[in-house]
């Protein structure tokens, strides 16, 4: 069902329209290219190079690259945790049914992209997909080699996979690296009790080398010109005053408390069900109560408790108690939340085992929440395509036209709002804030924009 539910978002996406930040991408790249666009970041923007590598990779096919975008990444994603829990799943040394990893992979996928509560912003959306769905799912794959590694080759190629994608991460997404270096953090400081001993000095070895890349890109990120233009234009001075702490700790316990009953979450605490009855009927003699079972658990909601929350002391200067609204800003440690809940289910399903009951019970518990979760996202994502589907034709019109009067020799022309799971539009504020007008005027090759709102 998640793969029915990835195929169907997918097949939507030839509805995505320009929106928001695209609308500045878009021009930039068509008249300067991947070089004007690397110019654009680190010199005026944010410093975030990587990111504007892969701004230029979509962009640089106008609207088609944007509507393939979500497809493209969707895979990639998909792939990606694929690749997760199958080293996971090898690391239990147990055997499961052919199909659990990508099944397990599946539901993270679906209940991480259309379980948010802005489904457009996390996987239609490239601009925001880039910063931050992407990162996360990328510091995942990483920890597939240490996962697999079993010879000195396999350690060496970990240790320069660590280096090379904590860089990349750093100069990516300032979230997803605070969270990145709380996990690694609290990996080396229970790794005594949780790690063999075998393997223990390679793990801190490897946590090592993953937090000097992402120290590295940091620093290259921070220095950068435009990261300080972004942090003198939006006060960041502030980050670090009581007052925004405060306020950012008032705004990630609202973000938790609508996490927490999020309905769609229940989608992955039953696929950790049913991928926990897969395991014990897999090895049912072998299922004993993990020794560091409750430290593990622990652990993971404290490096969500600190990572979300330092995630949201970063991000409030720029948009203060916005980050309470902005659903986008909390994939970063989302995708950690997502793999906890299945990580719960499978336990809940081991100690359901232990007790001495039957598996086919908890399985069956498991996989009607599930399908009764699906059939849930499935019908939000129908209500989205239908959205998506008037928005596209509206834009599609609106387009002909001012393409037809820039080309007319118009110098400033009307623009009609057209807005979508809450994507900036310019003339928002009751028409106080303007941008990205600008950036509109731009792309259609026009000394500006006006309000069309109330014009036939």
């Amino acid at each position: 069902m998640s793969l029915a539910l990835f195929a169907y978002a997918a097949w939507a996406a030839h509805l995505v329209r320009p929106g928001g930040d695209d609308w500045c991408f878009l021009p930039v790249v068509r008249d300067g290219g991947l070089t004007a666009m690397v110019d654009k970041f680190y010199f005026r923007d944010n410093g975030r190079v990587v990111n504007a590598v892969l701004v230029w990779t979509y962009a640089r096919f106008g609207v088609p690259g944007q509507q393939w975008f979500a497809p493209a990444s969707g895979v990639l994603i998909l792939l990606l945790l694929w690749a997760f829990c199958a080293a996971a799943l090898h690391a239990t040394g147990k055997r499961p049914p052919r199909g659990t990893a990508m099944f397990t992979a599946a539901t993270v996928t679906a209940v991480f992209l259309f379980g948010s509560l802005n489904t457009y912003k996390t996987f239609y959306w490239p601009a925001a997909s880039v910063s931050h769905t992407l990162p996360p799912v990328f510091a995942c794959a990483a920890i597939v080699p240490v996962l697999r590694a079993a010879s000195p080759r396999g350690r060496a190629f970990a240790l320069f996979t660590a280096v090379t994608t904590g860089a990349v991460l750093g100069l990516l997404s300032e979230e997803t690296t605070v969270v990145a270096l709380v996990a690694l953090a609290c990996t080396v400081v229970i790794s005594r009790s949780v790690i063999p001993a075998a393997r223990r000095r390679f793990v801190r070895l490897w946590c090592a080398a993953a937090i000097t890349g992402l120290v590295t890109g940091s620093l290259i990120l921070y220095t950068s010109p435009g990261a300080l233009h972004r942090r003198q234009s939006k006060n960041s001075s502030i980050m670090l005053a009581p007052k925004s702490l405060w306020e950012s700790l008032n705004g990630f316990a609202h973000i938790t408390a609508k996490c927490l009953t999020s309905w769609p979450y229940l989608g992955a605490l039953a696929g950790g069900v049913i991928l926990g009855c897969l395991l014990v009927r897999a090895s049912p003699e072998r299922v004993t109560r993990a020794k560091n079972e409750v430290l593990l658990i622990g652990s993971c909601i404290l490096v969500l408790v600190i990572g979300g929350y330092a995630c949201t002391v970063i991000t409030y200067p720029a948009f203060r108690t916005g980050v309470m609204t902005s659903t986008r800003l909390w994939n970063d440690y989302l995708l950690l939340y997502v793999l906890f809940l299945v990580y719960a289910g499978a336990l809940a399903a081991r100690a359901w085992h232990r007790r001495g009951r039957r598996t086919r019970t908890a399985l069956a518990a498991g996989t009607a929440v599930y399908c009764v979760v699906c059939l849930g996202l499935a019908v939000s994502l129908a209500g989205l395509e239908s959205d998506m589907a008037a928005r596209a034709s509206a834009w599609d019109r609106q387009d002909a036209r001012m393409r037809a009067q820039a080309a007319a020799g118009a110098r400033v022309i009307p623009y009609r709002v057209l807005p979508i799971s809450k994507m900036t539009e310019p003339f928002g504020h009751d028409g106080h804030k303007k941008w990205p007008a600008y950036c509109v005027a731009r792309y259609y090759g026009v000394q500006d924009i006006t309000n069309a709102a109330g014009k036939p």
